[in-house]
């Protein structure tokens, strides 16, 4: 991993590693923004024994391939349970005389994950709204966040910039065939609307996200990424009838 993102995987345990959750961010509470406070305070109304709150995540294609591996691959939410389930062996392996609380994805969600990635300086907004950085490019996720009562070090901020700064060509935005995106702004109607429609290109994929070429190696295999906008667009299609 390039020094510069070190950050992004303070914890390199091999059991997070291994299974693909090669992204993590810790942060001290008291330290955090009152409104993410305000946020966890809604899902845990005692929280006066933890100290920290984690984010897991991943990076690339590993995490899929290791739950299309395991017991979970056939479950309704094999994402979801097969990353609890390595976070809770990380913690009874390396963290077993701590206790901890998951926040997400249990439940309603409350947690502002992208906010979490912002203060640690590694999710920028692309303009297909999606969460970026020189790194990863779009191809990450957050997986699970806990409250726990650990002293690890908190992780600090990235400075570098969103690698869209330096794109002159923006060839997301001239990708969507939904002419959807702009710079600074995006049309969530026009796109969902596009994605309804019957000529779609766009049911199984996001055609912008496909154009940008920043860290293009770490894209999702075709499987992944049509399960996560198969997932996304049944909601679409609920919400909409």
């Amino acid at each position: 991993m390039d020094d510069r993102y070190a950050n992004m995987c303070p914890i390199k345990h091999p059991l997070l590693i291994d299974n693909g959750l090669n992204i993590q961010a810790i942060f001290n509470l008291p330290n955090l923004p009152e409104e993410i406070i305000t946020a966890i305070t809604s899902k845990s109304s005692d929280t006066s024994h933890f100290k920290q709150l984690i984010v897991f995540g991943h990076g690339g294609k590993q995490m899929w391939e290791k739950t299309q591996q395991s017991t979970f691959a056939k479950l309704a939410d094999p994402i979801d349970n097969f990353s609890i389930d390595v976070v809770r062996r990380y913690f009874a392996s390396a963290c077993n005389d701590n206790t901890y609380k998951i926040l997400y994805p249990n439940g309603a969600d409350t947690i502002p994950l992208q906010k979490l990635g912002g203060l640690v300086g590694w999710h920028h907004a692309a303009p297909f709204k999606v969460g970026i950085n020189a790194l990863w490019g779009s191809w990450f996720a957050y997986r699970v966040v806990v409250l726990a009562d650990t002293s690890l070090e908190p992780t600090p901020c990235l400075t570098t910039p969103s690698p869209c700064d330096s794109c002159e060509e923006k060839p997301c935005i001239s990708a969507c065939p939904a002419s959807a995106l702009h710079e600074t702004d995006a049309s969530f109607e026009t796109c969902i609307n596009y994605r309804l429609s019957t000529s779609s290109q766009c049911k199984t994929q996001c055609l912008a996200r496909f154009a940008c070429p920043v860290a293009s190696e770490h894209r999702y295999t075709t499987e992944q990424i049509n399960y996560h906008y198969t997932r996304s667009m049944q909601t679409i299609e609920e919400y909409d009838t």
